[in-house]
């Protein structure tokens, strides 16, 4: 596909010792070392909306990324207000992300009702993108309603929104400025990208004017099996839940799928952790010597995938300085 935005490499934070002071180090060695983006998490410990900032303020030119702030746990005025700050304070440099999230979080850490996602999505965006604009708000949707607010107008605060099946992915790429995957086996993203272009064609959009971000799951190893056994002991919990499960199947694994299912029901994590096959596990996750993964990574960005984000999911010392050192540009380009 055309490419409007450009190839972006990227490192997933915070550091693997959750702390800020290491996160803000890892952060500055990171630009330091050319990487283009840092792309924060959000899902629990560091808040990335108070972390994101302090990031900003000690970095000088990296873009900073949140995948994603669920929103399900601050409201539009909220998350408006919070953006408005950031983007004020760092003008082009600051990229939100928006998902709805899973059932773990928002059911069982927030004790909220994860209900309606679809329309919950498209509500946030519709209300978010009347308060950036200084509008004084009158609205009552389906999951959403806000009436009297004001705040003062600003322009250009982007609104990525996080997908996985094809009603989000089209509505993500119809609303927002930016869409954001996760998780997916590598054989399902044509059938993704072409969801992205039905989202955009129904906006009058193009298809290069959306930027396409992934978080990969990475681990620089010649020991295959103990980055696989390391996906599956990070993941499979993931794939338990309805969102990713269902996901799951949409891709293709119906039978494992099913199997996730049921191990997780029956409290067996031994049979829901088997039921990631290697063959599955190397569909999704980047496991093996640099030189194989860094081609892959190439394979993503050719396939649609604008900004790449590295995520080492095994993070010993060792492996981590691997992944690290991999993506780096005296390392790798695309």
């Amino acid at each position: 596909m055309p490419m409007k935005h450009k190839k972006r490499i990227a490192l997933s934070l915070p550091a693997p010792t959750g702390t800020v002071a290491d996160t803000i180090a890892l952060a500055q060695q990171a630009e330091a070392q050319g990487y283009d983006d840092l792309w924060l998490a959000d899902a629990g410990g560091l808040d990335a909306l108070t972390l994101a900032p302090m990031i900003l303020e000690k970095t000088k030119k990296v873009r900073v990324g949140i995948a994603v702030v669920p929103a399900y746990t601050r409201t539009p005025a909220v998350l408006s207000s919070t953006l408005t700050v950031i983007a004020e304070a760092f003008p082009q440099r600051f990229v939100p992300g928006l998902g709805t999230s899973s059932h773990t979080i928002i059911e069982g850490w927030h004790g909220l009702k994860l209900e309606k996602p679809l329309t919950r999505m498209q509500e946030t965006v519709t209300l978010m993108r009347s308060m950036l604009a200084g509008e004084k708000t009158a609205f009552e949707g389906q999951t959403l309603k806000s009436k009297g607010y004001r705040q003062s107008p600003i322009e250009g605060v982007p609104i990525y929104l996080a997908a996985l099946r094809p009603k989000m992915v089209e509505a993500a790429a119809e609303i927002a400025d930016g869409v954001i995957l996760n998780l997916f086996p590598r054989s399902v993203l044509p059938k993704i990208m072409e969801h992205v272009a039905a989202g955009a064609e129904r906006a009058g959009k193009k298809c290069e004017d959306i930027e396409i971000v992934c978080r990969h799951m990475v681990v620089v190893t010649d020991d295959k099996a103990m980055g696989r056994d390391a996906f599956r002991g990070a993941f499979a919990s993931y794939y338990s839940t309805p969102v990713y499960n269902k996901f799951l199947a949409w891709a293709g694994y119906e039978e494992a799928a099913r199997e996730i299912r049921e191990g997780w029901a029956a409290k067996d994590r031994e049979r829901t952790a088997a039921a990631l096959p290697d063959e599955l596990v190397d569909e999704i996750g980047l496991i093996g010597p640099a030189e194989e993964l860094q081609e892959l990574m190439r394979d993503y960005a050719n396939g649609g995938i604008h900004t790449n984000a590295v995520s080492c999911i095994y993070p010993t010392p060792d492996i981590y300085k691997a992944t690290f050192d991999a993506f780096v540009p005296d390392n790798f380009s695309f």
